[in-house]
């Protein structure tokens, strides 16, 4: 029987899961600091991976088309974070100050790059311009996010660390094996497109290690002491405000501007997404461990959200392109010249 697509995905019920398991059995102590050099080790090899598998053939195809681009970083990178400070007067009162600081920094981090280059392969897209644009906000990210903390959450983060100390060690964790991933591609490239579930176990299970972890330091500081019920359902209608604002945003600009229909699905979606993958272990270098917790949970919610809702629109986008192409739409657009041309007549 076919899953009904209202039904959350077989990653965010492990996500629940992974949360409910550090609810009632957290980690602390020397089994936390574990499972802290395990995670670490599992996003190094998480980022190696996605560094192995990028193509330069890729970049090279989208990076000419830099209209679009600057656009999809100003959006992730500008728009996101004045809709989240301009609205905090109005949207705060539905969560609590914990959860919107966990709001402010998901407006804050770079694009993700899978779901953002499959949604817009789903609603026929410019792809190679979705490629080199989601991966090139990853990487901007790890210097540019830990930046933006320390404007829009001058307050928040661990005291211990300013930003340029965050940016060297997301560097270390992240870009480091990133590259070394990318220069080792003429090797192992091959070897890494062949086994593309080994990617998805460790993409996937580097993102439940870290959350793990990350809730069970929230759990052991008290989290579910200081969450109602009422803020979590706050915090769903908080996301899909800010969705649907970025939504429309990228939508109208991407028409005023010119950009094509292929250019501008690749804008919306890649303009519109925050990356979990990231987002997550930055959150456990830039906040102190008893924080990351809670920081990360808008993310989460935000990330399913993008999902449902990207999901509609690119089977939309894909149903447009399908009309436009079928034999039907040609026939029509014949009749309609034949017709202009004998009214001329």
């Amino acid at each position: 029987m076919a899953r009904s697509r209202f039904l959350p995905d077989n990653f965010t019920l492990m996500l629940i899961t992974t949360v409910a398991l550090a609810s009632f059995v957290p980690v602390s102590g020397q089994a936390a600091h574990f499972f802290e050099g395990v995670t670490t080790a599992a996003v190094a090899l998480l980022f190696f991976l996605h560094g192995a598998k990028l193509s330069r053939d890729a970049i090279f195809a989208g990076i000419g088309h830099w209209r679009l681009h600057l656009l999809v970083f100003a959006t992730t990178f500008i728009v996101f974070p004045i809709v989240g400070v301009a609205l905090r007067p109005v949207l705060e009162p539905l969560v609590t100050p914990q959860l919107y600081t966990g709001v402010l920094y998901l407006c804050v981090l770079p694009a993700t790059v899978q779901s953002a280059i499959a949604f817009t392969a789903m609603g026929r897209g410019n792809m190679p311009a979705a490629i080199c644009s989601a991966s090139a906000s990853t990487l901007l990210g790890i210097v540019v996010t830990p930046l933006l903390v320390k404007i829009v959450l001058p307050q928040a983060g661990d005291a211990h660390h300013d930003a340029l100390d965050s940016i060297g060690k997301i560097m270390l964790q992240l870009l480091l094996p990133f590259v070394a991933g990318h220069l080792l591609r003429p090797w192992i490239g091959d070897f890494v497109k062949k086994h593309a579930k080994v990617l998805k176990i460790v993409d996937q299970g580097s993102i439940l290690l870290v959350v793990f972890t990350a809730f069970s330091a929230a759990v052991v500081a008290g989290i579910w002491h200081q969450l109602p019920l009422a803020a979590l359902l706050g915090l769903l209608l908080v996301s899909a405000i800010i969705l649907a604002i970025v939504l429309l945003f990228t939508t109208f600009i991407s028409r005023k501007l010119g950009f094509n229909k292929e250019d501008e699905i690749t804008i919306v979606f890649c303009g519109s997404k925050k990356s979990l993958i990231s987002g997550v272990p930055m959150a456990k270098v830039i906040f102190p461990s008893a924080d990351a917790g809670l920081i990360v949970l808008p993310l989460m919610i935000f990330h399913q959200l993008q999902l449902m809702v990207c999901a509609v629109l690119a089977q939309r986008y894909a149903r447009r392109a399908e009309v436009l192409a079928s034999p039907s739409a040609d026939v029509a657009a014949c009749s309609s010249a034949t017709a202009t041309t004998v009214s001329k007549v």
